[in-house]
């Protein structure tokens, strides 16, 4: 009898050694595979007018409040001011980090960058020219999924394939 209970022990522990390790196995399989890329994601949009040259600036849900504005230094992309990339039927490719609650301010990029200091908020509020500039907006995924962002999606646009796009607005 003892033997059998020292087998049995003997048994139970080796299963529960080999569950743990199959189990960890699993787990760090499982989390490789699902890893999140990050980066910026490609938004594109169509406005009401041409606010192409102006700074945008991103608005509470309620549009009473700035939550996120450029300093003066910071409306550069790659070098350049960080003007939209015009893509076809009126759309543009946003290269500043808009969003569904962008405003315009009367202000132009080379005006902008030309300030001696970054405005306050609430002066920044007092020169929004549009606070609901958006027609549309789509998700187009991550900026680094493209080889070449302004021919693929131009393509996408010219055949009306908005079928891989999350509609934001």
């Amino acid at each position: 009898m003892r033997q059998f209970i020292l087998l049995s022990s003997a048994f139970l522990f080796t299963f529960v050694i080999l569950s743990c390790g199959s189990v960890k196995k699993a787990e760090n399989m499982k989390s490789s595979q699902n890893v999140l890329v990050p980066g910026p994601k490609a938004i594109i949009y169509l406005t009401r007018e041409d606010y192409s040259k102006l700074v945008p600036v991103i608005l509470s849900d309620d549009k009473k409040t700035i939550e996120s504005y450029p300093d003066v230094k910071d409306i550069y992309f790659n070098g350049s001011l960080a003007y939209p990339t015009q893509l076809h039927k009126g759309y543009w490719l946003d290269n500043r980090g808009i969003g569904e609650n962008v405003a315009f301010l009367k202000l132009t990029y080379e005006e902008y960058s030309k300030l001696s200091k970054t405005p306050s908020p609430e002066e920044l509020m007092k020169m929004i020219l549009d606070a609901d500039p958006i027609v549309i907006m789509y998700n187009c995924g991550l900026r680094s999924s493209y080889q070449n962002i302004g021919k693929e999606l131009n393509t996408k646009l010219d055949t009306d394939d908005f079928s891989t796009f999350l509609k934001i607005k």
